[in-house]
Formats: C-alpha cells, sequence, structure tokens
C-alpha cells in the first residue's frame, strides 16, 4: 500500500522521536524548564544546631524564597559524614535532594579504607556557601603567650605537647597535624568524641592546645578564659580582628578552614543545577545572611558551581597530602 505524503511525513516524525527517546535527549523534557514543582530536600550529615546546621538553614531559607518552593533540611548525623554523603550520593538525580558538604567532602576518601560511594564523583558540585578559619587556642593560663612561644616548647620537649580534637580526621585533627609540619615541633594527639569534652579538658589543663572553629570558643576567648595564639587564614578573622595569622607568623601553607557548600547527586541536569546556584547567589547576596555569617565568624564564597568544584579538588589533594603523612586513620 502507498502512504501518503502526509502520512510518510507522520510516520518520519514518529521515527525521529522514537530514536530521541531512546537516545535519552533532553529536548525532549521540559521537567528542568518546571523545577522546582515540589519541595526539596537538603540532607545535613550533622546533628541540629551546630554550625553546619545553622548555616544550612539560613542558607536554604534564603534560597526557597527566590525558589518559590519550601526546602527541608534533612539532619542525617553520623559515620564522620557518611551517612548523609551516602544517602544524597543514591538519590535520584533530580535535584530534589541536595546535600550540604563540608571538610569531610574532601578527606573522607583518604580517611577511609573503602566508603559506598565515590566523593569525587557521585557528588558533584552545585556551589560554595562559606568558610570561617580555625584558631589555635590555649587556656587562659597556659605558659605560651604566643604560638611561636608553644613551637619552641614543642621543639625543645618531643611528645610533651598534646592537642585535642573531637575526633580522628576531624577538622581540628588535620589542622594540628598540618600545623605541627609547618611548624616542624612535635605534640601528642588526644581524641576526643565530639568538640565539648576536649574543650573542657582544655579549659582544665588536661591538654596543651586545640585548633577549633572560634564560634565554638569565641565566649571563652571573650571571657578570658581562653588565649587565641592565631588564625588558622592568610586574613584575620573578623571575630578576632587582632590575633595574628599563621601567614603573619610565617607558617606558610598552614591555613586550615572549616568550609560549606551545596552538592547533588552525579547526574543532576545542568540547567538544575544552574537554578540552585542562582538561587544560592541570591541568598549569598542577602544583607541579613552576610551579618549572619559574619556572626558566626565566617564570610560567604559566591561564585559558580565550577568554582567550588575547584575547590574542593585542591582541598582534597591536600587533605590527602596530611593524612598519609600523619598517617591518619578514621575510627
Amino acid at each position: 500500500m502507498q502512504r501518503s505524503p502526509a502520512l510518510a511525513r507522520i510516520f518520519r516524525a514518529l521515527g525521529v522521536a522514537t530514536a530521541l527517546i531512546a537516545a535519552g535527549a533532553p529536548a525532549l523534557s521540559h521537567a528542568d524548564d518546571s523545577f522546582p514543582s515540589k519541595p526539596i530536600r537538603v540532607v545535613v550529615p550533622y546533628a541540629p544546631g551546630g554550625a553546619v546546621d545553622i548555616v544550612s538553614r539560613l542558607i536554604t531559607q534564603k534560597m526557597g524564597d527566590t525558589l518559590k518552593q519550601s526546602i527541608i533540611v534533612d539532619n542525617r548525623p553520623g559515620g564522620a559524614t557518611n551517612i548523609g554523603m551516602d544517602l544524597v550520593a543514591r538519590a535520584p538525580a533530580d535535584g530534589y535532594t541536595i546535600l550540604t558538604s563540608s571538610p569531610s567532602l574532601a578527606s573522607n576518601a583518604s580517611l577511609f579504607a573503602k566508603l559506598p560511594f565515590d566523593p569525587a564523583k557521585d557528588l558533584v558540585p552545585v556551589g560554595a556557601i562559606g568558610y570561617a578559619p580555625l584558631v589555635v587556642v590555649v587556656a587562659a593560663d597556659s605558659p605560651f603567650k604566643t604560638l611561636k612561644d608553644m613551637i619552641a616548647y614543642g621543639k625543645a620537649n618531643p611528645d610533651k605537647l598534646t592537642f585535642g580534637t573531637a575526633g580522628n580526621g576531624s577538622s581540628g585533627h588535620l589542622a594540628s597535624e598540618l600545623l605541627k609540619a609547618a611548624g616542624k615541633f612535635n605534640a601528642l594527639h588526644v581524641p576526643y568524641k565530639g568538640g565539648a569534652p576536649a574543650i573542657t579538658d582544655l579549659l582544665g589543663g588536661r591538654i596543651s592546645f586545640m585548633a577549633i572553629n572560634p564560634l565554638e570558643v569565641i565566649a571563652h576567648i571573650k571571657s578570658g578564659k581562653m588565649r587565641a595564639l592565631a588564625v588558622m587564614d592568610d586574613k584575620p578573622a573578623s571575630l578576632l580582628p587582632d590575633v595574628p595569622t599563621v601567614k603573619a607568623l610565617g607558617l606558610d601553607n598552614s591555613e586550615a578552614t572549616v568550609w560549606w557548600g551545596l552538592n547533588a547527586p552525579k547526574g543532576t541536569p545542568a540547567p538544575v543545577i544552574e537554578k540552585l546556584n542562582a538561587a544560592l547567589q541570591q541568598a549569598l547576596a542577602d544583607p541579613t545572611v552576610k551579618t549572619r555569617l559574619a556572626d558566626l565568624g565566617a564570610s560567604a564564597t559566591p561564585g559558580s558551581a565550577a568554582d567550588f568544584g575547584k575547590f574542593v579538588e585542591t582541598e582534597t589533594a591536600k587533605w590527602s597530602q596530611v593524612i598519609k603523612a600523619a598517617h591518619i586513620q578514621a575510627d
């Protein structure tokens, strides 16, 4: 039977459409145009009330206003953040489940022998949020008035200095090992189950120093119970403007920060990433957000998804070297 020209055109169109569908052609999908059409979940791999949780809620509330959709914070602590990261890595790649990431995104692949996901491949960048430099602190009655005093003592008295952290592989642990390497001194690591008991022992004189997020100890510093010796950054901290930086003290390449960003599952469409990043940039530009971050001792780091991806690559290489050199293994 001979087909009419019109019928032939219909069959040809159907054939092209079928081929495009089989190839997964994005041109046939309008899902990206309507994103988001339902609430978004942001997984925070920490308990409620901490710095990461506070920053996540601050940023995502503003992002939700821009996207005209609710963003629900889902706290999934445990496993050194691996539980939350794995959950997002396995989630549908549609932009409706995203992660608030932190330095563990850059360090856990080196700290853990086996992970159920690949941080570098299974979680793609959406954008950076901000960072806060760690600060080196001692108790008020410590004999060390300056960081140079402490380093000199550590060189002259191997294994007599001790430093406390929230656990093996924590930001404070890695930062302290970086400081040791830069200052060429020795100190014994004392890991705790969380930062609070370590702070208690520092105040009680049972450990020598800590490298810690200033937000966790700023009240003790202001009350005179602790002394800040150095900020682990190349510029002064907003909460501690009079405390010298490690760079000013001649300790090059010893900067250490806690930072936060947003990531999505591998395969999330580029237009969805772009929409999320655009909403993030608007949130970071909001004056109330800037003020609140400053109150937390943090600075916003606006930029593209690619910018954040490059930053995480640099952090991953940096901390991998520290972890290998210090033979650090997660608990």
